[in-house]
């Protein structure tokens, strides 16, 4: 009997990175997140809700910190983002990487075929760094964090810096997020995009590709949404916070 190795994609056929969301895309941390803004409500004498963490889903941590002050937790954002930050970490020490079905896999096989990768998140960079780096293999080129950029999500900026580090075009690159601030980011910078939905559903629609799950998915699948994307750019909708021109390379990082 014959046997034919499969043809591994080739360089051109490969997007130039692939653009990683954290909480909730790569690991499901949310539940850490919503049991520290409990926490913390709760010592200022606040109630809060799973429908209130709901809210702060995808967010940037200081705009989580201005909702959680209404809600009278009486500190500075700073020190907001700081207590937020040291709680899900102390839960991330105790349990380790709560990863999200597929997520590793993917991920895995994407650095096995050289593809580039980032980690864009709106979590802070120490936090990001705690899971890089209980992660067993070399899995990020490029990490932006939320206080390396000057707009969190949903602005573009997170993504266009991602790409701009990597030296690649964001329209070149594919973006994996799971909520609504972090695909319209990713959908503002002219990534294409895939929303996995986690904890909020998002619908099918013309600016993005939703998959269900990650789980199952290979490099094939990147592969293939990439290749029938390039094709179909000219006839693709434009966001309409989209960049264009020199623009789409732009980005306001914290100096």
């Amino acid at each position: 009997m014959n046997v034919f190795p499969v043809p591994l994609p080739t360089p051109a056929s490969l997007p130039a990175a692939v653009l990683w969301d954290m909480d909730g895309t790569i690991v499901d941390t949310e539940p850490y997140w919503m049991r520290a803004e409990t926490e913390l409500v709760t010592e200022f004498g606040g109630v809060w809700t799973h429908d209130d963490g709901m809210l702060l889903v995808g967010s940037g941590l200081w705009n989580s910190a201005a909702i959680l002050q209404s809600r009278g937790v009486d500190l500075s954002p700073d020190a907001i983002v700081a207590r937020l930050t040291d709680r899900v970490q102390e839960q991330l020490a105790e349990h380790g990487i709560p990863w999200r079905p597929g997520s590793r896999e993917l991920l895995q096989e994407l650095k096995d075929a050289g593809v580039p990768t980032a980690l864009v998140t709106m979590s802070v960079e120490r936090m990001a760094r705690q899971i890089i780096d209980l992660i067993d293999f070399a899995a990020f080129d490029v990490v932006v964090a939320g206080d390396m950029v000057a707009n969190s999500k949903p602005h573009p900026d997170p993504y266009l810096v991602a790409a701009k580090r990597l030296g690649v075009d964001p329209a070149e690159c594919i973006a994996i997020e799971d909520s609504v601030p972090g695909v319209a980011s990713a959908v503002a910078a002219g990534t294409i995009t895939i929303a996995v939905p986690h904890q909020i559903d998002l619908p099918e629609s013309e600016y993005y590709t939703r998959w269900s799950t990650l789980t199952g998915r290979t490099l094939g699948d990147i592969v293939a949404l990439y290749e029938f994307s390039t094709r179909s750019d000219s006839s693709s909708p434009v966001h309409p916070l989209a960049p264009t021109g020199s623009a789409r390379n732009e980005s306001a990082p914290l100096a």
